[in-house]
């Protein structure tokens, strides 16, 4: 019998309790056997202040892992560099690990525009879909899309889970970090005790002041 894991990806900057709640609300929802983290590789446009390396972001997602035996983080991202297309992702997926179905886990906003994707009808037969709505009143919205995907890819298995919305985002807990305010309610205890050690998250001028700018 196949595995069934979800494919969970975004810059997780910083990972948070909202990401890891809706990692355990779709394993949960759709009794997977296991969820794979996939941070984002860098972004050279944005400033180190808000954009913290893709290295000390994989490391806080295994950080962020290390309680639930069946939460596993990829670098494939990271290591392949440049811009990568999920399409390509599970293309490597699939062919490294043919045992598995994937069940790709995004957004409900981004449910909404997802026949933009690049080869979205090929992520579809690759991989089966789940759409997080932590918003009410958008339920026939998205059924209605789900319907429209699953007609233009016949065999396509898209499904929408609602969760409950977690009540901070990366942005605002980078704003918190920032302003040196307590995150302990908002991030795992390992991951705040990473981002202290290693000053990430501050401005540069006050990371330049304590010789901070480039360390690890």
């Amino acid at each position: 019998m196949k595995r069934k894991i979800g494919l969970f990806g975004g810059s997780f900057n910083p990972i948070h309790l909202g990401h890891l709640h809706l990692a355990k609300a779709v394993k949960r929802g759709l009794k997977l056997d296991g969820v794979l983290l996939m941070p984002a590789g860098n972004a050279p446009h944005k400033s180190s202040a808000a954009y913290v390396s893709a290295e000390h972001r994989a490391e806080m997602c295994r950080l962020a892992a290390e309680k639930y035996p069946w939460m596993k983080v990829s670098d494939y991202e990271i290591r392949k560099g440049g811009k990568s297309y999920t399409v390509e992702t599970l293309r490597a997926l699939t062919e490294s690990d043919p045992e598995t179905e994937w069940t790709l886990m995004i957004g409900s906003d981004m449910l909404l525009t997802f026949d933009k994707w690049y080869c979205w009808q090929e992520i579809l037969r690759m991989a089966s879909l789940c759409a997080v709505s932590r918003e009410t009143g958008d339920m026939p919205e998205l059924m209605k899309k789900a319907e429209q995907l699953r007609k233009e890819v016949p065999g396509a298995e898209i499904r929408v889970l609602r969760a409950a919305a977690f009540p901070a985002s990366s942005t605002e807990i980078r704003e918190k970090l920032r302003n040196r305010e307590d995150c302990s309610c908002l991030l795992p205890e390992n991951v705040v005790q990473y981002i202290e050690s290693r000053q990430l998250y501050q401005a540069d001028e006050e990371r330049e002041h304590h010789g901070q700018v480039g360390a690890e």
